[in-house]
């Protein structure tokens, strides 16, 4: 930027060529009658010129580079903050607000705006020169700059307003539009495409009106700092031939001074012209400066933790949604040694998939804590911590690419062998190599190209991929025929074996007959913890007539029944 703005003063200084070359003409060749020196001026003139769209040139050039760098060296925080601020809670109009925002700053400073507040501080030099002209014309130039300069003061003050609305309702507009593409099939599926049209064209109204006013703030400023400038040079025109009427000044005085005067406020007029982007650049500085530092990653840690091996501990866990102080889940603690199994059981809507996402880091935890080895899970980096976990959501969540790459999480460093033991462990290779491609299959953004068992099944090889230490699988089976629920037991199964700790939540007894601890919530607190047979036998008791009245709590619970053992053939039909 420095260089830039010596690149600006030599720019400035080019730009007196101009008026001193139509001073030199009227004053020195015209009445000389000498070609000679007109010849000289002309091409000492056309050099200037030449140098100075040399130096705007380059200008330009160096701007467009500081503008990428710029970008360049927050695209790490940017992906940050869009990669936090879902878990914070934040509204969808803001979700994407981030990398808008450095767009129309990056736009901004690659384009004229900047050069005008560049050449704004030489202003003063051409009034020099003008008042060395001659008084009247320096206190004209004055006068008109300060005139002018008061109307961009009025400017930034009528426009901030009208373009933050119009910014605002631009971001509404383009969120309802990315939940239409995002939900085409069901808009079609359920005759709802009509209704969300009328939604759309609200919010287009809505955002046509705000940046019409907007425009027309900007137009009405413009238009009359235009005016005014004209009013100038004319001004200038009429003040310089009084001077010549009065023999008070010369012909090329008043010619140069008209041209000089242009020059002096050609900055201002170009600010003018670009107001609406510095203050959309402005706002967005604004925004990215509050949202980068809410979402600044934390600081590393002094020493990086080994893999856990031994166990998860849970104490007085409290978990509230992002954004909410709302408490989802209350005072649950409970602990699992390494190959141990624990389905999470209970009604919807009890606290089950709020307690998965705070064992895995996904919430942070209002109160209590989760400990690996105990340790805090917040010691560990996010991506070391991400290694040592296994997680399936209920939303798979795949990424376009490849089979291989969504199994292996997109580490570019992955091995086959470790890819194919995941895919082995998920019970899903075979499925796999039947695809046209195999594991080079492109499945498209989400998995489209795929059925929502295969999602489920490959999103379970993703959780299972490096032998994580703790495994949360989330309504695993939802999509799973019998063949993939048996392949979903199989890997639990291998899991532990391997001194993995997993944790089920599901409505079926296939998918919990491998878990040998259970859990049931009601409304986000744990009314019963222990080994699956205990807590299965408690829940049959309170529902049985002989007992004494359930609490409400555990009636609600819903608990499927205890799964039994699989059935040992008998020695004919194993034969």
């Amino acid at each position: 930027m420095i260089g830039i703005a010596v690149f600006s003063g030599v720019i400035n200084l080019l730009m007196l060529s101009g008026s001193l070359y139509m001073l030199q003409v009227y004053d020195r060749v015209i009445p000389s009658r000498n070609l000679a020196t007109l010849f000289g001026l002309s091409l000492m003139v056309l050099f200037a010129y030449l140098m100075q769209g040399y130096f705007e040139a380059l200008r330009s050039r160096m701007l467009c580079r500081v503008a990428t760098l710029f970008d360049v060296g927050l695209q790490e925080a940017i992906h940050t903050a869009l990669a936090t601020l879902p878990l914070r809670g934040a509204k969808p109009v803001a979700m994407q607000q981030p990398l808008r925002d450095l767009d129309q700053i990056r736009a901004f400073m690659s384009g004229m705006g900047p050069t005008a507040f560049l050449d704004m501080p030489w202003i003063p030099i051409f009034l020099l020169v003008l008042f060395l002209f001659h008084p009247a014309i320096g206190m004209t130039a004055l006068l008109g700059t300060v005139s002018i300069v008061a109307m961009t003061m009025v400017t930034e003050r009528l426009s901030r307003g009208a373009a933050k609305a119009a910014m605002d309702t631009s971001a509404q507009r383009q969120v309802l539009a990315d939940a239409t593409q995002r939900n085409a099939e069901v808009l079609r599926a359920l005759g709802m495409t009509e209704r969300f049209r009328v939604r759309w064209s609200r919010a287009n109204e809505r955002y046509l009106r705000e940046n019409i006013r907007a425009s027309d703030v900007f137009a009405n400023l413009g238009s009359g700092a235009k005016v005014l400038r004209y009013v100038l040079q004319s001004g200038m025109l009429g003040v310089g031939a009084y001077l010549v009427v009065s023999d008070k000044g010369s012909g090329g005085i008043m010619i140069a001074s008209s041209i000089m005067m242009g020059r002096a406020l050609a900055p201002v007029e170009v600010a003018l012209a670009n107001w609406k982007q510095l203050v959309a650049a402005r706002q967005g500085i604004a925004r990215l400066r509050e949202v980068l530092t809410k979402t600044a990653s934390p600081s590393v840690p002094a020493v990086a933790l080994s893999r856990p091996c031994r166990e998860l501990s849970v104490q007085q866990l409290t978990v509230a949604a992002p954004g909410t102080d709302t408490a989802i889940v209350s005072n649950v603690s409970f602990s699992l040694k390494a190959g141990m199994g624990l389905a999470l059981l209970g009604a919807s809507a009890s606290g089950k998939t709020s307690l998965s996402k705070a064992l895995v880091g996904i919430w942070p935890a209002k109160h209590g804590t989760v400990r690996l080895d105990g340790a805090a899970i917040d010691q560990w980096r996010c991506e070391d911590l991400g290694r040592h976990i296994g997680y399936l959501p209920q939303d798979v969540a795949l990424f376009d690419g490849t089979i291989a790459e969504n199994i292996c999480r997109f580490d570019g460093r992955a091995t086959s062998e470790s890819i194919l033991r995941a895919a082995h462990i998920a019970g899903v290779h075979e499925i796999i190599i039947r695809l046209p491609n195999g594991y080079s299959t492109q499945i498209g953004q989400g998995g489209l190209s795929l059925s929502a068992g295969q999602r489920q099944r490959i999103g379970l090889a993703r959780a299972v991929y490096g032998d994580p230490f703790l495994v949360v699988l989330d309504e695993p089976n939802a999509n799973l025929d019998t063949e993939g629920e048996n392949a979903l037991s199989r890997a639990i199964q291998v899991l532990r074996q391997n001194n993995s700790i997993v944790i089920v939540i599901s409505h079926r007894p296939s998918a919990i007959a491998s878990l040998n601890m259970a859990m049931v919530l009601y409304e986000g607190k744990a009314i019963a913890f222990g080994p699956s047979e205990e807590v299965f036998s408690r829940v049959r008791a309170s529902r049985t007539p002989a007992a004494a009245p359930p609490p409400q709590a555990v009636r609600a619970a819903q608990v499927p029944p205890a799964p039994r053992a699989p059935r040992r053939p008998a020695l004919a039909e194993r034969a």
